[in-house]
């Protein structure tokens, strides 16, 4: 099936060429832009996002001075949050007119953007998560009243590449985004952690114990995916009264339990993400 034009007036320039970055770059390319339309600006990129430029053909450059031709449609900020003080001053001055800046970057704010840009730029924000390396993620966005339609649209197929998109108006629930989806596959590893070391505890194998609870949070998590149900009918369909896992969430779901650890999880991350915006 051919795929429809990307309709683009300039390159999508991906700053930052780590793991999201290359996810990013992998889904890009799998979902028809045109490596020619495609500049990775990164001193040091992953060695998988190397490959791929190479393989393809897309363009690289280690400095903005290296950067040639029209502006950028897209410029898409890949980098850590940490960092992302130092970096964007040196990028924003390839920003043209017409061009919007894309950021993944956690807890930096679209006006952290804008004042390093010209005045009226297009700034959209947005949170993906790590399940984006296999097609499988899921992504917020939010645009300051300077982006079009058309750049919405941009914006939006791009992170379309790698999983579910969703808008939302209010940017001050994105620290909120950031602590559920964002930092969510973390909470989800770390279930999977602690119910192979539990395991161990009652006696099994190690090995067995990690594969026990490695197969059972991905399945159940397929099954999520899957299912019309939602998560609580599902938990109630393994659920037998008075049976095992009947006694396993007694504790689970206690005064102590999970649902207040979650929420307090939660509470902290949104924290941590007004906290690094400052």
């Amino acid at each position: 099936m051919t795929q429809p034009s990307w309709n683009l007036d300039g390159p999508v320039v991906l700053v930052g060429a780590g793991k999201m970055g290359t996810a990013l770059l992998s889904g890009w390319l799998a979902a028809g832009l045109d490596p020619r339309e495609l500049v990775v600006l990164d001193p040091y990129p992953s060695r998988e996002a190397l490959a791929l430029c190479c393989d393809h053909g897309a363009g690289m450059a280690a400095s903005v001075e290296q950067l040639a031709g029209s502006a950028p449609s897209v410029l898409v900020l890949a980098v850590k949050p940490q960092v992302m003080a130092g970096a964007l001053p040196a990028v924003a001055i390839c920003a043209g007119p017409d061009t919007v800046t894309l950021s993944i970057a956690a807890g930096r704010n679209m006006a952290s953007f804008e004042q390093h840009l010209p005045p009226g730029s297009s700034v959209v924000r947005a949170m993906p998560n790590t399940p984006a390396a296999i097609g499988r993620g899921i992504t917020v966005l939010c645009a300051n009243e300077h982006t079009t339609g058309e750049q919405r649209d941009l914006c939006g197929r791009l992170m379309a590449a790698v999983g579910e998109v969703s808008w939302m108006k209010d940017e001050a629930l994105m620290d909120a985004v950031t602590a559920v989806s964002g930092s969510g596959p973390a909470y989800v590893f770390l279930l999977a952690e602690a119910m192979a070391a539990a395991g161990v505890k009652a006696g099994l194998d190690p090995a067995l114990a990690a594969r026990l609870a490695r197969v059972t949070v991905a399945g159940s998590g397929e099954l999520l995916a899957q299912s019309p149900l939602e998560a609580a009918k599902l938990r109630e369909n393994v659920t037998s009264p008075g049976g095992t896992t009947a006694a396993a969430l007694g504790v689970l779901m206690g005064d102590h339990g999970l649902p207040a650890l979650m929420e307090e999880a939660v509470a902290a991350a949104v924290a941590r993400g007004k906290a690094l915006s400052k």
